[in-house]
């Protein structure tokens, strides 16, 4: 069994964010009907290239909706309406990650839906809140890593300002969210009371500063990009030229620091007073770094990978195709076979999580408008029964 079985979520979403988050109900066996706009024919993710799995369907899509429902509505006409609520009636939690002032023009938040059910749950997932000057302002991951100062500190200082690789700031506003949800539940089932539970992607973004945010709000302290990818205060945590390419070290600890230097036939360095602790090694890091590339230069990834194996946090910097290809990740199983109609051998990213030991099944996210809940209303005239 696996552990949600038996809630019902409704989710209005599009894009990554929200499916993102809802993906992980579905995945844990929540079953999740995903209300898709029927006048723009489903989630614009859909139609996002450039790999398609036959109309209306995507690997964009798929990556992010598995195990999920799909009921085609237009929430602004009657009929359309009355269905929706018909579904409220018997689900647990609605969730959106819409505009922030959409949810209650759309009557999809909890003061509108307390009225079908008292205990449901209503999360909205937004660029910047609902409750505020920007509640009408649209907005997309890259420009939160931007205002909230993420892309001041990612990159070379002598680079332009860099986003993160991927969407990070959606997934993690995305998990963050249905954590209140699932939060937000527990109370209900208490209390016999549902509520709102807001997050935007702002909020979480800025969230991400961490301890360079704690030390400005403190001490004032403007964390700054520091080259080849290093933690701000600790060393040697960075990047380094092995013979055939980048790795990564990280000696996050005085023993990891002087391991590093036994296994490099280095302890003279131990004496040295620039690099007597951590805080020395940060300030001498551009010396640092040229003694230890020399060192790392001696060998290839492969020699200095199985040397430090087990002992020392490193790691080779890969490509995406050499991620993906890395043994370790089909040890593990983080590469599931999810066969679909149009794509019998499509594979897609595991669910990171398992219980019991064992990763969770998935399989594709339903055709646009392939599902009806038996209990949708055929007329208005039913509802208002």
């Amino acid at each position: 069994m696996k552990p949600l079985e038996g809630l019902k979520i409704v989710t209005v979403e599009h894009f990554a964010a929200g499916p993102y988050g809802s993906m992980y109900l579905a995945d844990m066996g929540a079953t999740v009907f995903k209300i898709e706009n029927a006048v723009s024919k489903g989630d614009p993710a859909r139609k996002m290239g450039p790999y398609f799995l036959g109309e209306n369907d995507s690997l964009v899509f798929q990556g992010w909706n598995t195990n999920k429902n799909s009921i085609a509505l237009d929430l602004k006409t009657p009929q359309d309406r009355a269905a929706f609520l018909a579904i409220v009636r018997s689900a647990d939690a609605v969730m959106n990650n819409l505009r922030g002032d959409q949810p209650a023009k759309l009557g999809i938040d909890y003061e509108t839906l307390k009225a079908q059910k008292k205990d449901i749950v209503c999360l909205h997932i937004s660029a910047y809140g609902r409750d505020n000057s920007r509640a009408n302002w649209p907005g997309y991951d890259y420009l939160m890593q931007a205002e909230a100062g993420l892309m001041h500190l990612t990159g070379d200082p002598s680079a332009d300002p860099t986003r993160f690789g991927v969407s990070i700031i959606d997934f993690m506003t995305g998990t963050v969210g249905v954590l209140g949800l699932l939060a937000a539940l527990r109370r209900a089932d208490k209390t016999g009371e549902g509520c709102d539970v807001d997050v935007s992607l702002f909020d979480v973004a800025l969230h991400q500063l961490g301890y360079a945010g704690t030390w400005y709000l403190n001490e004032g302290l403007e964390s700054n990009r520091v080259a080849r990818g290093s933690h701000l205060s600790v060393s040697p945590v960075q990047t380094f030229t092995a013979q055939d390419g980048w790795i990564y070290v990280m000696c996050m600890t005085q023993r990891f620091w002087e391991l590093l230097l036994d296994k490099l036939n280095r302890n003279d360095l131990k004496d040295d007073p620039r690099f007597g602790d951590q805080n020395q090694r940060s300030q001498n890091r551009d010396a640092l770094t040229e003694i230890l590339d020399i060192e790392f230069a001696k060998a290839p990834t492969a020699f200095w990978l199985q040397e430090f194996r087990g002992t020392l946090p490193i790691a080779p910097i890969l490509s995406v195709r050499d991620a993906l290809e890395n043994p370790f990740v089909a040890e593990v199983g983080m590469v599931a076979d999810v066969p679909h109609d149009m794509r019998p051998d499509m594979r897609l990213l595991a669910n990171p999580i398992k219980f019991d030991g064992q990763r969770l099944r998935q399989s594709p996210g339903n055709a646009f408008g392939a599902d009806r809940c038996h209990d949708v209303p055929v007329s208005v005239d039913q509802v208002n029964k």
